[in-house]
């Protein structure tokens, strides 16, 4: 995976930076596993606006991915290596020895013709997915699930990864990618390896326009506008507005806006820094 930059022939491409496809081997999707999806614009069933800064976009189809991966001891091969326009990850696509078609979340190093499995008795190799009891202390993983059978949860976008830490009775601990610590049930799923596509971080727009490709309308501060509009607006020449705070009143700079009794914070040894 390697990222391309271009002469600066025009102000958009001056500053712009993107992925190469290299590892893409298909560019069209599997039509089972695809279907249509309407965009909002950020309007309701009345069309009144209730999310600013939405709208317009390229047309998308979405494609289902398998975050489950309950199809166990049955080995699947990869066909193909696909792009996702709904998600900043590449997914792949696995043929079961069944017949079925299902597409995953293509981790890095994932090539096509290798053969895959889930399962208590999957190897821990690169794209397996396995119960946590089952993998060994030290693995780098992603995919993981919170609750057993709920599907994948966490770490699922491209070039992330978190690291099976150690096992503490029927919990592992288990560090994430933001630095949090926590502990998840052992008989939860993960999948072994990292997610690929890791050069997605370094990837510059360059222009305006590719938000709106996107599907991002232009996004106004709050200091710009007027009192009647923001808690932040107002003011002679360019003021700075007091605290920062959301629109509604809140402020939005280190407020910690977790439910201090929430049941799941018993997880939690170590929070993100």
């Amino acid at each position: 995976m390697a990222v391309r930059k271009f002469r600066p022939t025009t102000p958009g491409q001056r500053h712009k930076i993107i992925g190469t496809f290299e590892e893409i081997t298909a560019s069209v999707p599997e039509k089972s596993l695809v279907y249509g999806k309407r965009s909002t614009g950020g309007r309701n069933n009345v069309g009144k606006m209730t999310m600013r800064y939405l709208g317009g976009g390229h047309k998308r189809k979405f494609r289902i991915v398998d975050f489950k991966r309950n199809k166990d001891g049955v080995p699947a091969v990869v066909k193909t290596i696909e792009y996702d326009p709904n998600r900043s990850a590449r997914i792949a696509l696995l043929f079961y020895a069944d017949g079925e078609k299902r597409y995953i979340i293509a981790p890095n190093g994932l090539q096509v013709g290798s053969t895959l499995m889930s399962g208590e008795m999957a190897a821990p190799e690169i794209g397996n997915a396995l119960p946590l009891q089952n993998i060994p202390v030290g693995t780098v993983i992603h995919n993981i699930e919170l609750r057993p059978g709920q599907g994948a949860a966490l770490v699922r976008s491209a070039g992330n990864f978190a690291q099976l830490t150690s096992r503490e009775g029927k919990y592992c601990v288990i560090k994430l990618p933001s630095g949090e610590v926590r502990q998840i049930l052992s008989t939860c799923k993960a999948t072994i390896g990292s997610v690929g596509n890791s050069d997605h971080a370094l990837e510059s727009s360059g222009k305006a326009g590719r938000s709106r490709w996107l599907g991002r309308r232009p996004h106004n501060r709050g200091v710009v506008m007027n009192p009647v509009d923001h808690p932040m607006g107002g003011g002679e020449g360019r003021a700075s507005g007091g605290h920062p705070r959301s629109r509604k009143g809140l402020y939005s700079k280190g407020l910690k806006t977790r439910v201090p009794k929430k049941q799941s914070s018993k997880y939690i040894i170590e929070r993100r820094k």
